[in-house]
């Protein structure tokens, strides 16, 4: 797959952040991207940040991910509206930070279903639309928290290291029927959802863009290459 202008992608939690990142970054290749977020007022202030420069080409849709019902149906106006999806890039997610003795269930139950669960219900019904074209790319948004636990982290890790086993699998599932599912890894990214504790300096992390960067990168590759897991850190962390 080539980033080539007119194709589909559909980006989760695509209003702020990283996501937003790759919302722009897909429109400035000519991609026609839909998003979707949780909330309908930041679905209509990143439309109108965008529609005027990328008009026609640019969908938002305010979704729970965390409900299969809504997600299937998000899948299938995304499908009926533009044809196809050449790309689903899963990258909603949240953290809820605190020690496992005192961890909420509500606030574990939230991190789950909507970082592993959500991606689980966006990824199945995409693959089933990718099925029946014969190709497509599946890129999960997973963390360095996928496979390094951080204290303080229950809830975020498990869900991490989930999302990560479910791209491994979901990869072995679909290589062979043309799609392809990379999760990208990224460590600290200078966005409003890190733990508390490390909101001071943040020249050292990455930017949103960099993951994007990443993503654009993936669609570049010849339909022979598959990087099934990439990992993409800041080149110069705080010692210590």
């Amino acid at each position: 797959m080539s980033s080539d202008r007119g194709s589909v992608a559909l980006v989760t939690g695509g209003s702020r952040g990283i996501g937003r990142a790759v919302v722009e970054a897909l429109l400035a290749e000519g991609w026609v991207v839909h998003f979707c977020s949780l909330s309908p007022e930041s679905v209509e202030r990143t439309l109108a940040a965008l529609e005027e420069a990328h008009e026609g080409r640019v969908h938002g849709h305010a979704v729970d991910i965390r409900s299969q019902d809504a997600v299937n149906s998000l899948v299938e106006q995304v499908a009926a509206r533009s044809g196809r999806i050449d790309c689903l890039v899963n990258n909603a997610g949240l953290g809820r930070f605190g020690p496992v003795d005192s961890l909420a269930g509500d606030a574990w139950r939230e991190v789950v279903e909507t970082n592993l669960n959500g991606a689980f219900y966006a990824l199945r019904a995409v693959s089933r639309v990718m099925l029946e074209q014969g190709d497509g790319w599946i890129v999960n948004i997973a963390s360095l928290a996928a496979k390094n636990a951080i204290a303080g982290g229950a809830a975020y890790n498990a869900s991490k290291f989930g999302l990560l086993g479910l791209s491994e699998a979901a990869m072995l599932d679909l290589r062979h029927h043309g799609i392809r599912v990379t999760a990208i890894l990224p460590g600290s990214v200078d966005t409003d959802f890190r733990p508390p504790s490390r909101r001071s300096s943040t020249d050292w992390m990455l930017a949103p863009e960099d993951v994007a960067r990443a993503v654009l990168d993936l669609l570049r590759y010849p339909a022979r290459a598959l990087p099934s897991r990439i990992e993409l850190r800041p080149s110069r962390p705080p010692r210590g």
